[in-house]
């Protein structure tokens, strides 16, 4: 047993309300640079769809991921050392700039200065690749709502064996949101496709970047990724992908997404794993096995023998104590209600989904049934408007009983619950039903309905002993070079946060104080504001409510 830790992340896409809070805030944060106008680290997509970049699920084209060679032995897709050497200067596996889309601006300049005339002056759409005027005809969102569905819909790869379940009509459309960022692999082919070694994956938590100093712009790893979640920036030559918000995670602040997250639908947590069965469970041989051979791989963290040797392998009590408490071990492993995204890639993504619930409750509803009766919920399951199916396409290789038995769980705790918060006895046979304790249910119910900020997210803090190797490995940041964000001025994570040093043992604290504290460049009066991103939900801080108004000046005070 070789214990290693690893940051994951768990989305619940019952609650994603597609409002791209996550996707605004990752772009003013990393992406908002020149060269990288058309990079989207997060981004939210509406299924059924094409994705973004358009079609990046269909490995057939792009030969993203690994495969099993005829020696029942792991390779990549794309071919190896020999297949990269010919094509090392010609990669044609590789998605233009048309599937993802020519990133334009308007021509403000005619709409302000245009003098006085007949018709109302137009802004044109500018290209900021060529400056050229351009017409847009496909950009990340472009399916967003389902809005190109009746054109494009029939496009989505997905919706190649199980055509004939998905019907685009208005009367029977569905559709539910997909926020994607990197997947932070176990087993990552982009690492394994670069011939340059400058794509890595963290020791100390897991998380890939990319260290710009030994890229050479080769893009195998766009290639090799099979989720296209590492871009190419035209400006420097060089990859860049998600870093994970490493250094917020590295002082215990969750990444931009999951902060700034309208619907509270993103749990990051600690998990240990063992090395040594990664291997084996990515070379599982039915790809409708990987799933429950990838949730092998996790390992149990109160296990006296797991604490053992994690203490043996280096790693910190208190990060023992964050993966104990890990709110993702328990929707993977306690709760069992969450999948990973493609596990027939291969790659063990790290970043796992709850599936949808809410049409099943829609669809009894329209029956003029009790919509949370269980023995309704549990009969409905199957008659989802987006098939079980195509959850299963997404989430278990194909695989639709791991998903109905997530959407049973979820069924049985929706119902369980319902009677308990009417006042009504609740009914043991219901959880039975789901595999499930009351207990666990009511436990999972707080979880997934009512869990603090500091439940959804259990990071523990980087250690002063770690700090020197994680200097050197923050100085190889795909972000950490002459014009990255918040290398002078404002930084991605406030005012003055992108100074010149880099993580050290002495500025890991600094960072949270600017992180939470009033800025050092502010208005006179900031210090008697509270910024929101900022504030835990915790206590009454100065400045959240006005000041209370004198009694004498209209009789009354203000109620908080």
């Amino acid at each position: 047993m070789r214990v290693m830790a690893q940051m994951a992340m768990v989305m619940n896409l019952d609650k994603c309300i597609g409002c791209h809070t996550c996707s605004v805030t990752c772009k003013q944060a990393w992406t908002n640079r020149s060269g990288v106008e058309y990079v989207w680290f997060n981004n939210v997509e509406t299924r059924p769809g094409q994705g973004y970049p358009r079609r990046y699920e269909d490995q057939q084209r792009w030969r993203g991921g690994w495969i099993l060679n005829k020696r029942g032995r792991l390779a990549l897709r794309a071919g190896g050392r020999l297949r990269k050497l010919l094509t090392i200067f010609a990669n044609p596996k590789m998605p233009g700039i048309d599937d993802y889309y020519e990133p334009w601006t308007y021509d403000y300049e005619t709409l302000t200065s245009a003098p006085v005339q007949e018709h109302t002056p137009v802004a044109r759409p500018r290209s900021l690749i060529s400056g050229k005027d351009t017409k847009i005809s496909w950009s990340a969102n472009w399916d967003d709502d389902l809005g190109g569905a009746p054109d494009h819909g029939e496009k989505d790869p997905l919706l190649r064996d199980i055509a004939d379940k998905v019907r685009f009509e208005f009367e029977r459309t569905f559709m539910f949101y997909l926020p994607r960022i990197c997947e932070h692999c176990l087993n990552p082919s982009c690492v394994a496709s670069c011939p340059s070694g400058a794509l890595y994956k963290r020791s100390e938590d897991g998380i890939v970047l990319v260290d710009q100093d030994r890229c050479r712009g080769w893009r195998m790893c766009v290639t090799g990724c099979p989720y296209k979640k590492v871009y190419f920036n035209h400006r420097t030559g060089k990859a860049e992908k998600c870093t994970f918000c490493f250094p917020r995670v590295e002082v215990g602040i969750p990444t931009v997404c999951a902060e700034t997250c309208v619907g509270r639908l993103r749990y990051i947590g600690l998990m240990l794993y063992d090395a040594d069965k990664v291997l084996a469970a990515a070379s599982t041989r039915d790809e409708r096995d990987l799933y429950e051979a990838q949730r092998q791989v996790f390992l149990d963290p109160h296990d006296p023998a797991v604490i053992r040797e994690a203490e043996h392998a280096g790693i910190p009590r208190d990060w023992i104590d964050a993966a104990q408490r890990s709110p993702v071990y328990a929707l993977i492993n306690t709760y069992r209600v969450a999948l990973p995204l493609h596990p027939e890639y291969r790659t063990m993504p790290m970043v796992w989904y709850i599936p949808p619930l809410s049409p099943v409750v829609d669809v009894v509803r329209d029956t003029g049934h009790d919509a949370e009766d269980h023995g309704n919920l549990f009969a409905a399951i199957e008659a989802l408007r987006i098939p079980v199916e195509y959850l299963a396409q997404l989430f278990t290789a194909g695989d639709v009983a791991p998903v109905e038995a997530v959407l049973r769980r979820l069924a049985a705790m929706r119902s369980f619950m319902r009677d308990i918060n009417l006042g009504r006895e609740p009914c043991e046979e219901i959880p039975a039903r789901a595999g499930l304790s009351s207990e666990a249910v009511y436990n999972m119910y707080r979880l997934l309905a009512l869990a603090k900020y500091d439940e959804r997210y259990v990071i523990p803090p980087a250690h002063a002993e770690q700090a020197h190797g994680l200097e050197e490995l923050a100085t190889e940041c795909s972000l950490d070079y002459e014009g990255g964000p918040g290398m002078v001025g404002s930084g991605p994570f406030g005012e003055a946060s992108g100074g010149i040093p880099p993580l050290a043992v002495e500025n890991y604290r600094m960072l949270r104080d600017r992180q939470t504290a009033d800025t050092i460049a502010a208005p006179v009066d900031k210090g008697s504001r509270v910024n929101l991103l900022n504030w835990d939900g915790k206590g009454r801080p100065d400045g959240l409510f006005p000041p209370p108004r004198d009694s004498g000046e209209h009789g009354t005070e203000p109620k908080p």
